[in-house]
Formats: C-alpha cells, structure tokens, sequence
C-alpha cells in the first residue's frame, strides 16, 4: 500500500519513481515526483542544482508509457507474481522457510534449517556448491553495538526478476546440492 494512501499522509509525502523501475528499462535515467505541489516544487528545486536534465530523448518515449500503457504494468505485475510464486514454492520445496514479498522482485528466505547462522557464509559458499547466487540480508542491517551477530543474519535473498528457464535452472542446482553447514 503506498504511503500517501494512508489517512492524513497524502499531503505529507512525495512519492518518487522511474522509468528504469517502472518499466524494467535499468539505465534510463528519467524519473518523475507527483505529490501536493509545494513538496514536488522543493524536489524540483533540490534536483535542479543537481543535474540540468537526464535522458533528453528519452522523456517522450517514458510520457507515452506512462499514459497510453495501462496494460504493460498489469502483465508486468501478473509476470512478476507468477515469477515470485514459482521461486517461493521452489526454495519452500527445498526446506527453506520463505518470506514471499509483496512488492519487490526478491524472496527471503531462513536458511538456519540448514544449519547456518550466517547469511553471508552460506552466500559465499553458494557459487561453489551449486553455482547459484544470492544475496545475504544481513548486509543491509546495522550489526550490533557489542560486534555480535546482525538482526537477519540467518536471512538470505533471491531474485525473481529472471527468465523463468534460469529460475528453474537455479532451483534444480539448489536440489542437487548440499546446502547443509556441516558438509564442509
């Protein structure tokens, strides 16, 4: 649910995206702010100090998407969600414990049933055991003041954002290989 949908937050929020985003385009760097005006007048003029203009040409390609398009983000989002529930039933088949999201192209998931206590060890062993990839969540916690262990240490995220072929490829790699701590 967006932020500015919430009671009293619509003309306290500025809501900012892009067309890199929005459409999938990575490196289109054409974005836009919508909100009451005297907020997205404040983004305006912070943003004009910054740079002068991003992706001249490509504006009036990001302006017809955005108003001739309705169905490119209702097949994006229904792609999007089947790409999601295949890879949530895949690492769920696999013993993991998945945390399906509702609005980012990654799925957490707890790997300490296999044994691990930390993310980013299971993460750096994964290339090698079943040349798959992920990321460990921990990275995006502060760790602890005492130098312990991180809030998410045992959390690690995949990517759904895949062709479906290579979503099926890493699941069957991560079958085939031993994920347990103990194994090495």
């Amino acid at each position: 649910m967006p932020l500015a949908t919430l009671p009293g937050m619509f003309d306290r929020t500025v809501t900012i995206s892009s067309a890199g985003k929005t459409f999938s385009v990575t490196g289109w760097k054409v974005g836009w702010a919508s909100g009451p005006a005297d907020l997205v007048a404040a983004v305006e003029g912070a943003k004009n100090w910054l740079t002068y203009s991003s992706g001249g040409p490509l504006q009036p390609a990001v302006a017809v998407a955005l108003n001739e398009h309705d169905s490119f983000h209702e097949n994006l989002a229904a792609d999007l969600r089947d790409r999601r529930d295949r890879l949530c039933a895949g690492l769920a088949d696999l013993g993991m414990t998945v945390h399906e999201p509702a609005g980012t192209y990654f799925v957490t998931t707890d790997v300490s049933a296999f044994g691990h206590t930390d993310g980013r060890a299971f993460c750096q062993a994964l290339p090698e055991r079943a040349g798959v990839v992920a990321i460990p969540s921990q990275v995006f916690y502060d760790p602890a003041p005492d130098g312990g262990g991180a809030e998410g240490r045992h959390l690690v995220r995949w990517a759904f954002c895949k062709q479906r072929p290579v979503i099926d490829e890493g699941l069957r790699r991560l079958g085939a290989a031993d994920l347990h701590a103990s194994t090495r």
